[in-house]
């Protein structure tokens, strides 16, 4: 009876799960095949119909967005902001997070304090004052000037969490590398990161998404030749208002790929996840 009990209720849970997942795939589903349809079809009917009629699938949509310069300039310009952010902030979080871990330094306790303080400060403050000092420095409505704020404002989570990663290994694991004759640069790089990837692989992953899909500090700070996909959607709503041809297919996109990112570093993802809990 208890064998029966626990196959009943794990198929209940499986079941559950398996709806949940359906329910979640729903609008991504969607998104897909509206963006296989052509206009006229979609305003004939929901993107349902192409089950009854898959002769409304096509690639024409997909051929048309790739020759909209606008849509695939934006597309780099995402992937030139979103990737080396997320370098920097996984790079400089790791060094600070070492150091403030395992190095003795003057006012270390202090600065992870300030660090801490960071966390609840919210991104609208710093808009204003930090546009007016990137026009002083030539930094406005570039590239360069978005990665540099969402760098900074993307440190204090990530020196947070990795910090109080690093800081549970065993102390005596780094004494014996250090008794062995290895430095901290030699014990940061093979023994530290190693063990550390799982918090490191979460970091990415949720800085990527962050910045990937940002609107608000693109929308102010980057100007027509460096906006990201999220804000040429937008400026392609407010201009065309009914482009679905174009609109869907660079919404997939913008989907697509923090999605793709997510499930290729999902097992390092629940493993940092899992050793948080566990720890």
């Amino acid at each position: 009876m208890n064998a029966v009990r626990r196959y009943l209720g794990s198929s209940l849970v499986q079941a559950f799960l398996v709806v949940i997942g359906l329910v979640w795939m729903t609008p991504l589903a969607g998104l897909l095949l509206s963006s296989l349809r052509s206009s006229e079809d979609t305003a004939k009917g929901g993107w349902w119909t192409v089950f009854t009629s898959p002769g409304q699938l096509s690639f024409d949509n997909y051929s048309a967005l790739l020759d909209n310069s606008g849509m695939v300039q934006a597309f780099w310009n995402t992937v030139l902001i979103s990737v080396p952010t997320t370098v920097l902030v996984v790079g400089l979080a790791a060094l600070a997070g070492y150091a403030f871990a395992w190095l003795d330094f003057p006012g270390r306790e202090p600065v992870f304090l300030v660090v801490v303080a960071l966390l609840v400060v919210p991104v609208q403050i710093g808009l204003l004052p930090v546009a007016k000092l990137f026009g002083q420095l030539g930094l406005f409505g570039t590239i360069p000037g978005v990665v540099l704020f969402h760098v900074a404002y993307g440190l204090p989570f990530g020196v947070f969490l990795l910090r109080n990663y690093f800081a549970e290994m065993p102390k005596e694991m780094l004494e014996a590398a250090r008794m062995d004759g290895g430095g901290e640069w030699r014990i940061f790089t093979r023994l530290v990161l190693p063990v550390g990837l799982p918090a490191i692989a979460s970091l990415a992953i949720f800085q990527f998404l962050w910045v990937w899909n940002d609107m608000l500090v693109a929308l102010l700070f980057a100007d027509s030749s460096s906006q990201p996909l999220t804000v040429e959607l937008q400026s392609q709503i407010r201009q065309f208002g009914s482009n679905i041809d174009v609109l869907a297919p660079g919404a997939f996109l913008s989907l697509i790929v923090p999605v793709a990112v997510f499930f290729a570093f999902q097992r390092h993802f629940v493993q940092g996840v899992m050793a948080g809990s566990v720890k």
